[in-house]
């Protein structure tokens, strides 16, 4: 079958979550990507945005093997395919680069409007948020004997028409970390579930009473989890601009977290 935008994002989504599930070590992407960069630059001026997808992990991960030239070739390839998210590029896995000239020649050439790096540093913290959020989960359930499943607090995706197609690619990058941290968080409150449920089986002197105030204490953690992630919907500032310019100098952001 033919590919499509739709059906490349999806394929990209996919690669992401494997490879935030179990690491570059156990689901090394590196062939599908490459694939997904020769079939996005196929799909032509409407792909190129999935070629610089494939191309900036690519990119990500050569760095975080020590292979750094190899890792500024494919990050100046996604910036001439339209990546522009210069918070990414602020990361502590990124910022050893920022004193090589081949790497501010790159950053240079990015451009992006104000209401595009505001969206930006919207994914950027909220992925950083979800991730903090499951770390205060797995201690809020120490000791909880109730056989309740909760899910991580999700945020909306923007849904605003991005002046940039870098803003896409880290969209992509976004929905695919929620789908991993959801699976993560699922994975272990079925463990602890389906293992209070064997234990309130076989012993009699299991606490209802303490499982039900559990789960009604869960409940009311997780209705005033998602409502704050909610009420963080991404929001476009008025009169945010929408002229391209060039992203702020380097070194100048703090990436959140």
């Amino acid at each position: 079958m033919a590919d499509t935008v739709n059906s490349l994002a999806t394929r990209v989504h996919e690669l992401l979550v494997a490879l935030f599930t179990q690491g570059p070590a156990a689901a090394d992407p590196t062939r599908d990507l490459h694939d997904v960069v020769a079939r996005g630059t196929a799909l032509g001026p409407d792909g190129m945005w999935l070629a610089a997808a494939g191309q900036v992990t690519l990119g990500f991960l050569a760095v975080a093997r020590g292979q750094t030239d190899q890792g500024i070739h494919h990050l100046d390839a996604a910036v001439a395919g339209g990546y522009n998210d210069c918070v990414a590029l602020h990361s502590a896995a990124i910022r050893p680069l920022h004193h090589d000239p081949r790497f501010q020649a790159l950053y240079q050439r990015m451009r992006i409007t104000t209401a595009d790096l505001d969206e930006f540093f919207w994914l950027h913290q909220e992925m950083a948020i979800m991730t903090r959020e499951v770390q205060d989960a797995a201690v809020d359930n120490i000791g909880r004997i109730d056989s309740g499943v909760s899910m991580l607090a999700q945020a909306p995706m923007p849904t605003r028409e991005p002046h940039t197609a870098g803003v896409l690619i880290s969209r992509i990058d976004f929905a695919a970390t929620q789908t991993a941290l959801q699976r993560a968080v699922l994975k272990a409150e079925f463990q602890r579930s389906s293992g209070n449920t064997s234990l309130s089986l076989i012993d009699d002197s299991w606490d209802y009473s303490r499982a039900r105030r559990d789960a009604r204490h869960a409940d009311d953690l997780d209705s005033r989890r998602q409502r704050a992630a909610e009420a963080r919907a991404f929001v476009e500032r008025p009169g945010a601009g929408a002229l391209l310019v060039p992203c702020p100098p380097l070194g100048s952001i703090t990436f959140p977290g």
